[in-house]
């Protein structure tokens, strides 16, 4: 076994003194020391202690938080945008079918008169079909449920109606599961506080 050099002479050194009967000289190397190694009650830099880790756990957990509920705010904004634009491309299938026929699809032959030729009353002459482009069929909402159609409408008695029942399928409701549709949004009505 090969020891430092400074080692060995410091080890030389103190047996010869023990010999003469001197003290021992006092060891300069580190690893003679005895201060060299730290007092034991202060403490190790070597890892985190259990309160640091939970603050940081608790920290990230209160960011996720408010980044999740960001997302879910936009998602819902988004899944309405895009019920949005799939109703103005269903109005613009809706317009040129009438442009070609003379008249809407009816109530009952309702929007798969887009993109197959109605068997029923009215049945169109000038039918040009289909009128959704690039669609086997009518599209879903984003939710997978049909848009529905109502020919007068109640919205726009003088045309029709095309909506979505949002995110639950059911007639009214808000935000994530509100009705889109054709029609302009009713004004909201506002309260003003008494003096």
């Amino acid at each position: 076994m090969n020891a430092p050099p400074a080692l060995l002479n410091e080890f030389a050194a103190a047996l010869s003194a023990r010999g003469e009967g001197e003290a021992p000289a006092e060891p300069t190397s580190r690893w003679a020391r005895e201060d060299a190694r730290p007092p034991r009650n202060i403490r190790s830099d070597h890892g985190f202690t259990l309160i640091e880790i939970m603050v940081v756990v608790v920290i990230i957990g209160l960011l996720l938080t408010v980044v999740a509920s960001n997302v879910t705010k936009r998602l819902q904004t988004a899944e309405h945008v895009k019920s949005q634009a799939d109703i103005k491309g269903l109005e613009t299938a809706v317009e040129t079918y009438r442009l070609d026929n003379g008249l809407y699809p009816t109530t009952e032959q309702g929007l798969e008169a887009l993109v197959r030729k109605p068997a029923s009353e009215p049945i169109p002459q000038s039918w040009n079909g289909p009128y959704l482009k690039g669609q086997s069929g009518v599209p879903k909402d984003r939710w997978g449920n049909d848009y529905l159609y109502l020919q007068p409408g109640a919205h726009n008695p003088d045309s029709y109606d095309v909506w979505t029942r949002g995110q639950d399928g059911q007639d009214g409701g808000e935000g994530p599961n509100g009705d889109v549709g054709n029609w302009a949004p009713e004004p909201e009505t506002q309260q003003t506080a008494a003096p």
